[in-house]
């Protein structure tokens, strides 16, 4: 089968621009598993990526150095120089250094989170800490293969926490965008976590429900909400305020690997092994887009199977427009939401994973080798009513647009319905 159709193909001649890579040490012949690089992360702010390399080992780079050193010397990267941090704070902050972590098991998920002081925190309000979080606090959280989960911080590299319950891989992390130092983890025991790292890693709630494996989670932007996905089609939608599941989202016709919600919260996407990404409206639970990765499109049963097209990753430029999608065919691709074809693709070859740098200029993947390459993402200009859209669903959701009294063409645009 096809990736496009003959008519798309003569369409995506022009590939992304390849920014650079970041190669794992070459492991002995005997450690060749476990290398895989199964999550590439950005801190909120821009100033750090982090991945896997494999083998226990997560590295911590200044992206701003990293990013200049691919400029000044090519592609290919290994060690970054190191300038100074521009904070008011002493000591060791005002220098963002590499640091090379050993998590002591192999890591199967990290996140990168920061505390946000002027923000509504949702941790309990006890009267002593261990730790004293400071105004910009950056913390990295490695999930591990015996189920525990280390909490880093990254400006030092010194470990802070080490939480224990899971009984299983934890496949998963993500910290609530609000600064509160929330953290959920999912995990191969079929539970996801609540952890609140202002209280000293304390664990609030257990959300059960999934049948089998939890694969991924992502909070919605206001952290009202939070997608999981697992296998057996799964793709559970959860009240954060009451630690309650909101709805169930069906369609998928094979295990769901990963998730995450649009900048404005207005669309979740989702990618499957079924060939396909789907961009939900995750407030009624529409899909409203299908974004394949077959040309023709694969039966149910085909597409419940080993089919070579299984979508390992999806994520949301911050433009709110653009999304990328990584597949086993050895392709990554760009998409626009408001078109049926990818607008740019690149080659890679047995990528994992892949998330937009903050500013959503560069697109990371990360692969089996635990190496990171990167590519310049598709630019425009928004429209002024995109950037209204946005504006207007950042805090109303669909339920609350469809009763405004626009126009229907003006509410279906609002609803991404057009």
């Amino acid at each position: 089968m096809a990736s496009f159709p003959p008519s798309v193909n003569e369409k995506l001649i022009a590939r992304s621009r390849t920014v650079g890579e970041l190669l794992a040490p070459t492991a002995p012949f005997d450690k060749k598993c476990g290398r895989e690089n199964w999550t590439v992360a950005f801190a909120p702010d821009g100033s750090y990526l982090a991945w896997s390399q494999g083998h226990r080992i997560v590295k911590l780079v200044p992206w701003a150095q990293c990013l200049n050193n691919f400029l000044l010397h090519g592609t290919k990267n290994g060690s970054q120089a190191v300038s100074p941090r521009q904070s008011s704070e002493g000591g060791q902050r005002n220098k963002p250094r590499e640091h090379v972590i050993d998590c002591g098991d192999i890591v199967w998920s990290l996140a990168l989170g920061s505390s946000v002081p002027e923000k509504q925190s949702r941790c309990v309000n006890v009267e002593w800490h261990r730790f004293k979080f400071g105004q910009d606090q950056l913390l990295l959280a490695t999930g591990l293969n015996n189920g525990r989960i280390k909490i880093w911080d990254v400006y030092t590299g010194k470990l802070l926490l080490n939480l224990m319950d899971h009984t299983e891989v934890v496949r998963d992390l993500t910290f609530a965008p609000d600064g509160s130092l929330i953290l959920v983890s999912a995990s191969r025991d079929k539970t996801l976590r609540v952890w609140d790292l202002k209280d000293d890693g304390n664990m609030m709630k257990v959300l059960r429900g999934h049948p089998n494996w939890v694969y991924g989670c992502a909070f919605s932007p206001d952290s009202s909400i939070l997608c999981s996905v697992g296998a057996s089609k799964a793709v559970f939608l959860w009240d954060m305020d009451k630690y309650s599941m909101l709805r169930k989202l069906e369609g998928h016709h094979n295990d769901v690997v990963a998730c995450e919600f649009s900048p404005d919260g207005a669309l979740l996407a989702t990618a499957s092994y079924d060939t396909r990404v789907y961009v939900w409206d995750p407030h009624i639970g529409v899909i409203l887009r299908e974004f394949g990765h077959l040309f023709p499109p694969p039966t149910p049963i085909f597409a419940g199977g080993a089919n070579d097209r299984w979508v390992r990753s999806v994520c949301f430029s911050h433009d709110g427009l653009h999304l990328a999608s990584l597949a086993d065919d050895k392709m990554v691709r760009f998409w626009r939401i408001d078109e049926e074809y990818p607008v740019q693709v690149a080659p890679l070859n047995n990528g994992l994973c892949c998330t937009f740098s903050t500013d959503g200029s560069v697109l990371a993947a990360g692969t089996q080798d635990g190496s990171v390459y990167f590519w310049a993402t598709p630019r425009q200009v928004s429209s002024l009513q995109h950037l209204c859209r946005m504006a207007i669903r950042r805090v109303m959701p669909t339920s609350q647009v469809k009763n405004l009294p626009l126009p229907c063409k003006v509410l279906e645009f609002l609803c991404y319905q057009i």
